[in-house]
């Protein structure tokens, strides 16, 4: 059987920063993703850690700004002040399983994102890589 969205589905980032922003939510950190954040800011993990993680459970979740906005997001510039080096949680949205469970679930995700549903078409191999590397990432956090 094959995804609803086996002819891939359109996606350009508008580098809007909606997605780092608002409300409340969770950023799943690992324990590779938390060293590649602390070497990015030039922080040891020990001091990354105390600054910009949080424990939920027995999992690790970057910490919001009271206005629900990533402590990493750049208000001023609107962007993610570690690019480069942010979670995979963060690489690989939209296509994460909630987003794609069903035509209507990408809708209400195009309608959140504007870059959802715009752009060229992502490819359905593409798609199915960034959800098996969310996947793995959530698993490791």
């Amino acid at each position: 059987m094959s995804d609803w969205y086996e002819a891939g589905l359109p996606f350009r980032c508008t580098a809007c920063g909606d997605c780092c922003t608002g409300d409340p939510g969770v950023v799943w950190v690992n324990e590779d993703e938390i060293a590649a954040l602390a070497a990015h800011l030039g922080l040891d993990v020990e001091a990354f850690e105390r600054e910009f993680v949080r424990r939920k459970g027995i999992r690790r979740s970057l910490h919001e700004r009271f206005n629900g906005d990533c402590v990493l997001f750049d208000s001023e510039t609107r962007s993610c002040s570690v690019y480069q080096a942010r979670p995979t949680q963060c690489r690989t949205w939209p296509f994460w399983k909630q987003n794609l469970a069903s035509p209507r679930a990408w809708a209400e995700t195009c309608e959140i994102c504007p870059g959802s549903g715009t752009g060229d078409v992502i490819s359905v191999e593409r798609i199915r890589r960034h959800l098996q590397a969310d996947a793995e990432a959530r698993t490791k956090s």
